[in-house]
């Protein structure tokens, strides 16, 4: 079963610019980890107007997914992001899962 996971970050709209930039030079070892984690088909997307980025992704085990925050590879994801966006007291960024309401193949 694919699960396909949506959530939004907030991302002030003079940040835009440079959140694709780091986004284009994303690490190699962080792509494997999405990889590994079993993430994939994942996008992400800026809404500069509404200053949030939306993104999606589908993953097979969503508690393999989700062990991912965990590592220090993520933290250190986050804490080079951090500069550019709101993030929570554990250096993830602030955002909400967004809820699933209607899906055709």
């Amino acid at each position: 079963m694919v699960h396909r996971l949506a959530f939004e970050f907030a991302l002030p709209p003079e940040n835009v610019g440079e959140y694709r930039r780091r986004h284009d030079a994303l690490w190699p070892e962080l792509r494997a980890a999405i990889t590994a984690q079993g993430g994939g088909n994942y996008s992400l997307f800026a809404a500069p107007a509404l200053g949030r980025v939306f993104g999606y992704v589908e993953v097979a085990d969503l508690d393999r997914w989700h062990a991912g925050a965990g590592t220090e590879l993520t933290r250190r994801w986050w804490q080079h992001m951090a500069d550019l966006m709101p993030t929570n007291a554990d250096g993830s960024p602030v955002g909400t899962s967004l809820i699933e309401v209607f899906h055709q193949d």
